[in-house]
C-alpha cells in the first residue's frame, strides 16, 4: 500500500507537481508489474494515521511493515501509528531500505555522531568491509489477490499531469567511470541524473554503491555525503530551522526581498548564476557546481538568510530531499557541520573560467538578448560578507 500523505501535499503551491507526478507515474507501473503475479499496490489519499484507523476496522491485521525513514516529521508520524497499532494488537516494524547504514551503525567509538565528513566516511567503507549488500527476491504465493484494483488517478488527489516521463534510472559507466574528472563542468552534463530515483527509492542504493564501488570512488563519495547529512538530520533535527552552528544565528542578514526575487527569476546580472536559477525553474534541476554558486551568490553576495534559498530549492527540485538540500545549504552558508568556511565566497567570473570558459552552459540558458546589469559588485559584496560573518562569530 501506498498513502499521498494529503499533510505534506497540501502545503505544495503549484497543482502540477512534477514529483507528485513521477511518484504517480512510478506506483503505476509497480502496479502493472504486480497484476503479473495476481497481487497490486492499494492506493490511499489522505492522512496516514485516519487512514490506518479505517484499516484497522476494515481488515484483520497481524503485522503492518514500511521503510524507515529518518526526517523528525516522518519520524513522529511513524511512532503515532506504531502506538496506534500497538493498542490495537499490531505489530509495526521499520525496515532499513534507503541508506546503505542507519544512524547508529556508523558512530564514533563512543557511540557519539560524527559531524564531520572525512572521519564519517572513512569509518563507514570500513565498516561496508565487514557488512554484505543483499539483494531480494520476492515470492508472490503469498499475496493477496488485488489484481482487480485500479490505481488511483492523480487528479482524485488533486493533482494534474505534467509534461515529466518517468525514465528508467540507468547506471551509465561512460558518465560514472569519468564522474571525477568531468562532474564540475555544467556544460558537458556528465551527472547521473539518479537524484531523483533516489530521493523517491526508484533505484536501490545498494544497487549504486556496489557499482560505484567497481566503478568510480569519486562517486561512492558522493553517495556517502548522502548518508551523512541523513545522519546529521537524525542526531540533530534542530538543522531544520536553525544553523548547525549557533553563533551563526547572529548573522545580520539583509534579507532584502527585491534582490531575492531577481535571484529566484535569474535577474542578477551574473550570467552563471542566472543560467544556473533559469535551468532549475525550466526543469527543477541544476547541476551541481551551480548549486553551489546560487547558493552562495545569495548567502554571500546578498547576505540573504540561507533559508529563504533552501526553501526555494525544496519547492522547484525534483530530487528535493531535506537532509541533503538543508546539509549543501548550511554548508555553503558556512553554517553548517564540516562547512565551507565563512571567508570562502565563490567568484562567479572566476567559476566561469574554470568551469564554464566556453559558456557552453550559459549559452543554453541564458537568452541572447540578455542584458541585465549586476546586481551587486562583486568586490563591495565580498568585503560587506566578509564583515558581516566575523561580526557575527568572533
Amino acid at each position: 500500500m501506498f498513502i499521498f500523505d494529503t499533510e505534506i501535499l497540501d502545503k505544495l503551491p503549484n497543482k502540477e507537481d512534477k514529483r507528485v507526478d513521477y511518484i504517480h507515474q512510478a506506483l503505476s507501473k509497480m502496479h502493472g508489474e504486480l497484476k503479473k503475479h495476481k497481487t497490486g499496490i492499494k492506493v490511499f489519499n489522505g492522512k496516514p494515521m485516519e487512514i490506518f484507523r479505517s484499516l484497522v476496522k476494515d481488515y484483520e491485521i497481524n503485522a503492518v511493515f514500511a521503510n524507515k525513514d529518518y526526517e523528525p516529521d516522518a519520524i513522529a508520524r511513524d511512532r503515532e501509528i506504531s502506538a496506534y497499532l500497538k493498542k490495537n494488537g499490531v505489530e509495526f516494524t521499520t525496515c532499513k531500505d534507503q541508506v546503505i547504514f542507519e544512524e547508529h551503525e556508523v558512530v564514533k567509538n563512543d557511540n557519539s555522531p560524527y559531524t564531520v565528513y572525512t572521519p564519517y566516511s572513512k569509518k563507514w567503507k570500513e565498516r561496508l568491509k565487514e557488512a554484505s549488500i543483499h539483494s531480494y527476491k520476492t515470492d508472490f504465493k503469498n499475496f493477496l489477490p488485488l489484481q482487480q484494483e485500479k490505481m488511483i488517478a492523480l487528479d482524485v488527489i488533486g493533482f494534474r499531469k505534467t509534461d515529466l516521463e518517468m525514465a528508467e534510472p540507468k547506471l551509465e559507466k561512460r558518465i560514472i567511470a569519468d564522474y571525477g574528472e568531468y562532474r564540475n563542468f555544467p556544460g558537458l552534463d556528465h551527472t547521473t541524473h539518479l537524484g531523483v530515483a533516489l530521493r523517491f527509492g526508484t533505484i536501490s542504493i545498494r544497487k549504486c554503491v556496489q557499482y560505484a564501488l567497481e566503478n568510480n570512488e569519486v562517486w561512492l563519495n558522493e553517495l556517502i555525503w548522502r548518508e551523512f547529512f541523513m545522519q546529521i538530520l537524525f542526531h540533530f533535527p534542530h538543522v531544520v530551522r536553525h544553523c548547525f552552528k549557533k553563533k551563526y544565528e547572529n548573522i545580520a542578514w539583509r534579507n532584502n526581498e527585491k534582490e531575492f526575487k531577481a535571484w529566484c527569476e535569474g535577474k542578477t546580472g551574473y550570467p552563471i548564476v542566472d543560467a544556473g536559477m533559469k535551468q532549475l525553474n525550466e526543469t527543477g534541476f541544476m547541476h551541481n557546481r551551480v548549486r553551489m554558486i546560487t547558493a552562495s551568490f545569495l548567502t554571500k553576495h546578498l547576505l540573504i538568510d540561507w533559508r529563504w534559498g533552501e526553501a526555494y530549492f525544496a519547492e522547484k527540485l525534483l530530487d528535493y530531499e531535506l537532509s541533503s538540500n538543508n546539509g549543501n545549504w548550511q554548508w555553503v552558508a558556512g553554517c553548517g557541520c564540516d562547512a565551507s568556511p565563512y571567508f570562502r565566497v565563490f567568484n562567479p567570473e572566476e567559476q566561469v573560467k574554470k568551469f564554464d570558459k566556453d559558456q557552453k552552459y550559459i549559452r543554453e540558458w541564458i537568452p541572447e538578448n540578455y542584458n541585465e546589469k549586476p546586481i551587486v559588485e562583486h568586490k563591495e559584496a565580498r568585503e560587506r560578507a566578509l564583515k558581516v560573518y566575523k561580526k557575527a562569530v568572533s
